[in-house]
């Protein structure tokens, strides 16, 4: 007990070094503007969107850092952890966020159905899991040489629930990612490796909005408890309370936040 009592593990993230995948939209912007709001230094990865994140990035250019990766490139994780690290020389939180929801081709009798059903489940499986892996890998060798650190995977309610039809390749990559932090939590706590898994419902990002006005479909907002989808700041916040280090021993669990939609 001595032991335990004897460590203050006080809640900051001043001089931490985050970087977040998937940073320039959604929910990965929100973390970026939140973690940069507690004082900490961000590398912003995104793919395509440089714009977007340029503007994440002017509240505090001299603590952000940006670099670009399309993680469907088996050569991309290497080539992000890299850049990313030799930025400030160290990191102390990865936050495993970006991610892709494709549907499936439904199936059919017909050559062509097989082909383009292993095209999305690959994409879905490299982009959401193998290259999250890849970085937590990655991640994990250094926080080992450094004492400690933290991993983050952005996760989901299908990963627990399933999800609708044609979508099978998204929940089973937020399975899989859970079962790898789980993995991590287990195996690398004596190092001082912490990891954990956030795993939202329908988010309020404006992809969700936008699939709600164009199809009419209130399904999202019925099944919220509160009537409402999850506000993208509520997730963010979490993933900030996470990566300053003050649930050491939560390290290990999936944390929902879904409006009682599933609750477990």
């Amino acid at each position: 007990m001595a032991e335990e009592r004897a460590g203050n593990h006080a809640v900051g993230l001043d001089d931490k070094v985050v970087l977040v995948t998937g940073a320039s939209r959604g929910i990965g912007a929100c973390c970026v503007r939140t973690l940069l709001d507690g004082g900490a230094s961000v590398i912003l990865h995104y793919n395509t969107r440089r714009d977007a994140a340029e503007e994440l990035a002017q509240a505090a250019p001299d603590r952000c850092h940006l670099v670009r990766a399309d993680l469907a490139d088996d050569a991309a994780p290497l080539a992000l952890w890299r850049d990313a690290l030799a930025w400030r020389g160290h990191i102390d939180v990865l936050v495993n966020n970006a991610g892709v929801y494709e549907v499936e081709p439904a199936f059919a009798d017909d050559p062509a159905w097989a082909p383009a059903w292993r095209a999305v489940w690959r994409r879905t499986l490299q982009i959401n899991l193998v290259a999250a892996a890849e970085l937590a890998t990655l991640a994990v060798e250094h926080f080992r040489a450094r004492g400690g650190g933290i991993l983050i995977h952005l996760s989901s309610r299908a990963s627990h629930r399933g999800e609708k039809p044609l979508l099978g390749a998204y929940a089973a990559s937020k399975a899989g990612l859970n079962a790898l932090s789980h993995t991590i939590a287990r195996n690398e706590g004596a190092a001082g490796v912490l990891s954990y898994a956030v795993a939202p419902g329908w988010v309020g990002t404006d992809m969700a909005w936008d699939y709600i006005e164009e199809t009419g479909d209130r399904g999202p907002l019925a099944e919220n408890a509160l009537g409402t989808l999850i506000p993208p700041d509520e997730v963010a916040n979490i993933v900030a309370f996470l990566a300053s280090g003050a649930a050491r021993h939560a390290t290990g669990t999936v944390i929902d936040i879904n409006g009682a939609s599933f609750p477990r």
